[in-house]
């Protein structure tokens, strides 16, 4: 089993509910693969602390769980990813960071 844990940080404010809309988007698109164990997606908590982040504060986590690397793999390549993605980077630029790993508990 493999995870796969992304950080997506929005470059500019994202409205709850926008945000909200992107994950479940998201979410379905990846349960409709059939590539992934599970997906679990949230909004980042903000803390004060935040302000003062190094690299950037993310805007929501999510992590995919995944029966192997051949899994991972095709879901770089899963239809419709493409396309949800430019149509929200054209409304709201964000970047993402990623780790792939065994599972951590």
């Amino acid at each position: 089993m493999i995870h796969h844990t992304m950080i997506v940080a929005f470059d500019q404010p994202i409205p709850a509910r926008e945000l909200d809309q992107y994950l479940k988007e998201f979410k379905e698109l990846v349960e409709r693969s059939g590539l992934v164990e599970s997906v679990a997606a949230q909004q980042h908590i903000r803390v004060p602390g935040d302000d003062h982040a190094p690299v950037a504060v993310a805007s929501a986590i999510v992590q995919l769980r995944l029966a192997d690397l051949d899994a991972l793999n095709a879901t770089f390549t899963m239809p419709g990813a493409v396309d949800l993605i430019k149509r929200w980077q054209g409304r709201y630029p964000y970047k993402v960071l990623w780790a792939n790993h065994e599972p951590l508990a």
